[in-house]
């Protein structure tokens, strides 16, 4: 029996460590890098939209300070006072016809 036993057994290399191959080492993959780049681009197109609004908002503001310091005219609506009395009642049976 002990025959069997040592058959099923391999002997250990000496040299396991030297036969070990070591990992390569992890490159940067392509989508990170193109993703970097993409909001790279997209946080300067969002930078220079953002001056843009600021320029039209300073101008708005501007226009809008000199038509406000123009005096504004007001127009006011003269009512003519109802040149004959209403009738009511006439009113009142002109809606029921409808």
């Amino acid at each position: 029996m002990a025959k069997n036993k040592q058959r099923g057994k391999k002997q250990q290399n000496v040299f396991q460590v030297a036969n070990k191959q070591s990992k390569p080492k992890t490159k940067a993959k392509p989508v990170k890098t193109s993703l970097k780049h993409i909001n790279t681009l997209r946080n300067e197109k969002v930078e220079s939209l953002n001056q843009m609004f600021t320029e039209v908002q300073r101008d708005v503001k501007s226009i809008s300070k000199s038509t406000s310091s123009e005096p504004k005219k007001e127009q006011k609506v003269a009512r003519e006072a109802p040149r004959e009395a209403v009738n009511v009642d006439n009113a009142a049976q002109l809606f029921s016809q409808l």
